[in-house]
C-alpha cells in the first residue's frame, strides 16, 4: 500500500476509533462475535435475506462458537459510515456497495459499459473471472478480505413526468447518482443533470424535487421504496450493479484457521446462490413493475452501443488518471467489443 494511502486508512481509523469502542470491539469478543452490516436493504430484502442467511451458516458450521450481530441498512449510518466502520474495525463483515473514498480503484466495480450482457458480466465477475480478480488485491491493500461479488444486474434510471431514450432528450433531466466516482461523470456523458446522494436520502431529494429520478440501481430498489413516486424505467445498463461481501482483514486475521473457513465457505455459499438468483429476480421485477403501473423501455443495441461508446470515450479517460493505465489497459482488453 503507498505512503498516502496507509496514512488516509490510519487517520480514518483513528477518527473512528470512538465509534468503534462503542460495539465493545475486544480482541476476544471479535473472536466469538461477529458483526455483520449492509449499507443498503432493510430486514427482508434481498440484501437483508443474504445477512440473514450468511449469519445462519456460519453459525450452524461453528457449532454455535461464533454468534453474528446482525444490522440493516441504516441501522449504523449511511453508506460512507458503515464503510467507514467496516475500514476501522468497528463492524466485522459487511455486504457492501462500497465507497471509493479509501482507494479510486475500487471505482473498478463501476466502470461504464464494461460488459453488455449477463452472460458477459456473469464470466466476469464470477470466482476466476477478471473483474473479481482485479477486486481482490485492491481490497486488500486496503485492509479488507475480499470474498465476492453479490451481482443484482444492470441498472437504469427511473424518473416521473419526463424520461429519456436517448442524449437530447436527457437534456433537463435530474437525477440522483451514487456518490462514487465516476457515478455523475458516467450519467452527465448520456446527457442528464446530476446530484450525488446518498442511498437513505433519495426519498426526500425526490419529494422535494431536488432530483427528477434515479440512476443507480437496478429496478428493484425504484420500485420497491419508490413505485408512487416514480412512473417510468429506461434500462439504460450504464453499470453491472453488484454488492461486495467482505471483512475487516484484522478481524478475519483473529479467528482461528477452522473458523476463517467457516466464513469464507458461508460468503461463498450465499455469493454462489446470489449469481443463481439474481437474473430471475431481476426479470421478475421488470415484469411486477409493469404491471403495477411503472412503464418500462428495453432500450435498442444500437443506443446501448452509442451510450457505451460515449462513457468510454469521456469517463474511461478520467478513470485512467485515477485507476491507472494497468487497470484500464486490462479493462479495454476484456471489455465488450462494440
Amino acid at each position: 500500500m503507498s505512503h498516502y494511502k496507509k496514512t488516509l486508512v490510519r487517520t480514518s481509523v483513528a477518527a473512528l476509533a470512538t465509534g468503534a469502542l462503542l460495539f465493545g470491539a475486544g480482541a476476544a469478543q471479535a473472536a466469538t462475535t461477529l458483526r455483520l452490516a449492509t449499507d443498503s436493504g432493510t430486514q427482508g430484502s434481498p440484501a437483508g435475506d443474504t445477512l440473514d442467511e450468511w449469519s445462519r451458516l456460519i453459525e450452524e458450521k461453528s457449532n454455535g462458537e461464533l454468534e453474528v450481530e446482525v444490522y440493516y441498512q441504516n441501522e449504523l449510518g449511511g453508506q460512507q459510515e458503515v464503510f467507514d466502520l467496516l475500514v476501522a474495525g468497528g463492524i466485522d463483515m459487511m455486504l457492501s456497495w462500497p465507497m471509493t473514498s479509501y482507494d479510486k480503484r475500487i471505482g473498478v466495480i463501476y466502470t461504464p459499459y464494461m460488459t453488455l450482457s449477463w452472460d458477459e458480466a456473469i464470466e466476469a465477475y464470477s470466482p476466476g473471472g477478471w473483474v473479481n480478480e482485479l477486486l481482490g488485491d485492491i481490497f486488500a491493500d486496503i485492509g479488507l478480505k475480499f470474498f465476492g461479488p453479490w451481482p443484482e444486474g444492470f441498472n437504469g434510471v427511473a424518473s416521473r413526468g419526463q424520461y429519456a431514450l436517448n442524449v437530447e432528450d436527457a437534456e433537463g433531466l435530474a437525477v440522483r447518482t451514487m456518490t462514487v466516482f465516476p457515478a455523475p461523470q458516467t450519467m452527465q456523458a448520456l446527457g442528464y443533470q446530476t446530484a450525488a446522494i446518498d442511498w437513505g436520502e433519495v426519498y426526500t431529494a425526490l419529494q422535494t424535487g431536488v432530483v427528477d429520478g434515479e440512476a443507480g440501481n437496478v429496478i428493484y430498489w425504484p420500485y420497491e421504496y419508490f413505485r408512487d413516486t416514480l412512473d417510468y424505467y429506461v434500462h439504460t445498463k450504464h453499470f453491472f450493479m453488484t454488492g461486495i461481501l467482505t471483512m475487516n482483514m484484522d478481524s478475519y486475521e483473529r479467528l482461528s484457521e477452522e473458523h476463517q473457513q467457516v466464513v469464507s465457505e458461508a460468503a461463498q455459499a450465499v455469493m454462489e446462490q446470489q449469481f443463481v438468483d439474481a437474473r430471475e429476480r431481476d426479470e421478475h421485477y421488470i415484469a411486477k413493475a409493469q404491471e403495477d403501473g411503472m412503464e418500462y423501455f428495453a432500450l435498442p443495441e444500437e443506443t446501448l452501443h452509442d451510450f457505451a461508446r460515449r462513457a468510454r470515450e469521456q469517463v474511461w479517460p478520467l478513470m485512467e488518471e485515477e485507476l491507472g493505465s494497468e487497470i484500464m489497459d486490462t479493462i479495454r482488453a476484456n471489455a465488450t467489443p462494440l
